[in-house]
């Protein structure tokens, strides 16, 4: 959450803990010019994570690995599942999946529940059309 200051400037988002807005953030290393789009999670503000995630080569989708907060995002209406399908319409073909919170499984890190995590979501993606193969699963909190 600290970390997200970087990026989430408006009071709002700051006081709620939510991004609201799309963010860039520009870089460059010695081979590639870099923008990171902070794009929004919450449902109420899909319109914004759409216009993120239209201008984006690549996207970093985060699944909460929390008991529950996976079964929620990952359900048939849950926002992990449209994501990554709006993502994938939107003409996002690389994908990086990060599954967030694992300090909160039980045990912390808990390699099983990453994954099942990683189960589950591979046959989604691959259902809509992306290659679970080449995705990069990445544990963090």
């Amino acid at each position: 959450f600290k970390y997200a200051w970087v990026l989430d400037k408006l009071k709002a988002e700051r006081e709620r803990g939510i991004t609201i807005d799309i963010a860039l953030w520009k870089f460059e290393t010695s081979r590639y010019y870099v923008t990171i789009i902070d794009a929004p999670g919450h449902r109420d503000f899909i319109k914004n994570m759409i216009t993120g995630t239209s201008q984006a080569d690549c996207a970093v989708l985060i699944v909460a690995a929390g008991t529950g907060e996976f079964e929620a995002g990952i359900s048939k209406n849950g926002q992990t599942r449209e994501h990554a399908l709006l993502a994938f319409t939107l003409g996002v073909k690389q994908l990086i999946v990060g599954v967030n919170k694992m300090d909160s499984t039980e045990p912390p890190y808990n390699e099983s529940r990453f994954e099942e995590i990683k189960k589950e979501v591979s046959s989604y993606i691959k259902k809509i059309g992306y290659n679970p193969a080449a995705v990069a699963f990445v544990p963090i909190s």
